[in-house]
């Protein structure tokens, strides 16, 4: 059986390290930085109606 870890998508941290509650009330403003898959760094573009983020492995998220 394989784990997959998860990481914060604000500071790019693994989920379980440590609690993260200024990142969760941070991502309620602010879209997503890092990969939660990878922990790669996003290409993010910020619109008027949103935010579209994209890791280059695992493609685009939007908001």
């Amino acid at each position: 059986m394989t784990t997959i870890e998860l990481w914060c998508d604000r500071c790019g941290e693994a989920v379980t390290a440590t609690a993260h509650p200024g990142c969760a009330s941070a991502r309620q403003l602010e879209p997503p930085r890092f990969c939660q898959r990878c922990r790669r760094r996003m290409k993010v573009q910020v619109l008027p109606v949103g935010w579209s983020a994209v890791c280059v492995e695992h493609g685009e998220i939007r908001g």
